[in-house]
């Protein structure tokens, strides 16, 4: 049976990243998103509105252009998979376990001095980090995979930037 592992999602950061680098020098950002969804209820006759938020992973140079350039509220578009992450939860032994999304692709919205708002246009293609890279489950063999340049692509801008906008 085929399988397909992709999502797309735009919404606002709901804290600053969190960047950390392993012992091989390789740079972790954890991200907080928060993607919203309206509808109208015809029960009700009401507008609704729903709020998700979701845990992001950035690895490499993508992680250290999310510590660098983005802050709480910015509006961004990541592309990535998902990925279930699995312990035994010390206080009560129970297993326990959450989805989260591994960025492969991420684009940051708006302008430079905006803090989000949601809509807002790309900030042009060099902005698009699209180095992609495939990962594993376990962040230590991850580690060691990330060790080497990721496979594929580089920025859209063609040549390396300083600046990813």
């Amino acid at each position: 049976m085929a399988s397909y592992n992709k999502v797309i999602l735009v919404g606002n950061l709901t804290r600053d990243p969190e960047v950390k680098y392993t012992t091989g020098g390789t740079a972790v950002a954890e991200l907080g998103l928060a993607v919203n969804r309206t509808w109208f209820d015809q029960k009700s006759n009401e507008r609704k509105e729903e709020t998700t938020f979701i845990d992001v992973t950035l690895w490499g140079r993508q992680a250290e252009v999310a510590g660098e350039y983005l802050t709480k509220g910015r509006s961004v578009l990541i592309e990535g998979r998902l990925q279930l992450d699995s312990w035994d939860d010390r206080e009560t032994g129970k297993k326990r376990s959450k989805l989260k999304v591994i960025g492969e692709a991420m684009q940051m919205l708006g302008g430079r001095g905006e803090g989000g708002g949601g809509g807002g246009a790309p900030s042009g293609g060099a902005g698009r980090q699209a180095a992609r890279s495939g990962g594993s489950a376990s962040q230590d063999s991850a580690e060691s995979f990330y060790d080497s340049p990721p496979r594929g692509g580089g920025s859209s801008g063609g040549g390396d930037e300083d600046v990813p906008f």
